[in-house]
């Protein structure tokens, strides 16, 4: 997959496993976005496990991120 399409995926990723958070949630959206980044550069590729990397930050955030 190239550079753009990985970049693509991601956005989507974030955009949707980030769809119920509150506009005021920025640091909360950048982990997620962080995190993603990270499992696609250890060869996590998949949706589905980008989705599952996206859905673990959400779960680990820091309480005041919830």
């Amino acid at each position: 997959m190239h550079d753009a399409e990985m970049a693509a995926l991601i956005q989507a990723v974030l955009d949707d496993v980030c769809a119920g958070l509150p506009l005021s949630e920025l640091a909360t959206r950048d982990r997620v976005a962080t995190r993603l980044r990270e499992a696609a550069q250890t060869g996590r590729r998949s949706i589905e496990d980008l989705k599952q990397a996206a859905r673990d930050a959400l779960v680990r955030a820091p309480t005041m991120w919830r």
